[in-house]
């Protein structure tokens, strides 16, 4: 099947998740949630997938069966009754219940609905078994990427790279947020671009991101991001508006692209004519946070580490007000892990002192907010390698674009 995953990458990871499993005396994790579904077996049909501390795991298919069965890479069968899924499992899989001790099955619970929680909770007393949180150990899992899913984030960034460079003789004043994001929505999905770009964290969601102009990119919004935009009403608040571009203001562009599940995120400003004095310096404070940040891209580094460097060079250039949102509505990170979501670990900010290890895909944003007036800065993408400095994955050139 196009694009279906390489032969021995869900074994692999498989096997890495099974190893920290036996590491932390579990049973087994239960999966449900469409991405972590297709990370461990290749298909996102509706259904649970079973990984033991050892041997095979088996996927339960509510449907499509028939679908599941072509894509997935592992064990697949018909999810019978599903009052009768707890006896399903313990007769599948007979370690759960034959050491005579109630044995602990993990699940992400941070993307599990309460509901559906209650109810699975009670399948696996009845099967023997208790239900926990396996949200960290999934999380950790996926946040180190393997060569093919690096190369699929590279794909996407192919495409928004040769979307924007099509949509961008299209940004002139007087054209809306709205008109010129139709623009390269178009340009990015016949690139292949899937038309979503997943978010993890509950109530949140990303479009294919955002073109914000003046003061409506600095509105503050619901997003937890640096700039939300001012959207097109209560409903949809956030991303872009119908405000039309005008002339010496900035215009923030944070633009993604989705390839086969893979993200790319990325931020170029541009201005029609000139930015004021005291934005181009913003601007140019970003980069050089960037590039600060591009030195400590390496393994061992704390993932707190670059937040902390970030803050102490926007408040030596008097921007810390600004830095990364304004007032109560900052937000208190530098950059995100990206992947099959958007909002992936590590995150780059003060609590996150894993180091950082080859595979890690990082997403850096140092943006700066100025209420009523906009915002400027920079998002590249990149991956930590076991040696030199990161791997810049992000295609655009880097430039503050200036459009005649």
């Amino acid at each position: 099947m196009e694009h279906a995953l390489p032969a021995g990458e869900t074994e692999k990871r498989i096997a890495r998740l099974q190893e920290q499993l036996k590491a932390g005396g579990y049973a087994g994790m239960l999966v449900s949630q469409n991405t972590d579904l297709y990370y461990l077996t290749g298909t996102m049909q509706a259904g649970y997938l079973f990984v033991p501390d050892e041997g095979e795991p088996t996927l339960y298919v509510r449907r499509s069966v028939a679908r599941a069965e072509r894509e997935s890479r592992v064990r697949t069968k018909p999810l019978g009754s599903f009052k009768a899924f707890g006896a399903e499992l313990a007769a599948d899989f007979p370690r759960l219940t034959g050491s005579g001790e109630r044995r602990t099955v993990l699940t992400p619970l941070d993307a599990l609905p309460a509901q559906l929680y209650l109810r699975l909770a009670e399948l696996l007393r009845g099967a023997g078994a208790e239900l926990a949180d396996g949200s960290a150990m999934m999380r950790r899992l996926r946040m180190v990427k393997s060569p093919h899913e690096i190369g699929r984030i590279q794909a996407a960034a192919r495409a928004a790279a040769e979307a924007l460079d099509e949509a961008l003789p299209l940004l002139r004043e007087g054209v809306t947020e709205l008109e010129w994001m139709a623009a390269y929505e178009h340009a990015v999905r016949k690139r292949g671009h899937i038309g979503t770009m997943r978010m993890r964290a509950y109530n949140l969601e990303v479009l294919t991101g955002m073109v914000g102009s003046g003061e409506a990119a600095a509105e503050p919004s619901a997003f937890d991001g640096p700039a939300g935009g001012r959207g097109l009403g209560p409903a949809a608040a956030q991303s872009v508006s119908r405000r039309p571009i005008g002339r010496n203001e900035p215009i923030l562009i944070d633009i993604g692209c989705c390839i086969d599940g893979y993200i790319i995120d990325q931020t170029r400003t541009a201005v029609i004519g000139e930015l004021p004095d005291d934005l181009l310096q913003a601007y140019e404070t970003s980069v050089r946070i960037i590039r600060r940040a591009e030195e400590l891209l390496v393994p061992g580094t704390p993932a707190e580490r670059l937040y902390d460097e970030a803050i102490r060079m926007a408040d030596e250039a008097g921007l810390a007000d600004h830095f990364m949102g304004f007032g109560a509505d900052r937000v208190r990170f530098l950059g995100h892990g990206i992947g099959l979501e958007v909002d992936e670990w590590p995150v780059l900010a003060r609590g996150f002192d894993m180091p950082l290890e080859p595979g890690m895909v990082i997403a850096v944003e140092p943006k700066f907010t100025f209420p009523g007036r906009g915002v400027v800065g920079i998002e590249n993408s990149y991956a930590v390698q076991s040696e030199g400095p990161p791997l810049a994955l992000t295609l655009t050139p880097e430039r503050l674009i200036r459009l005649p």
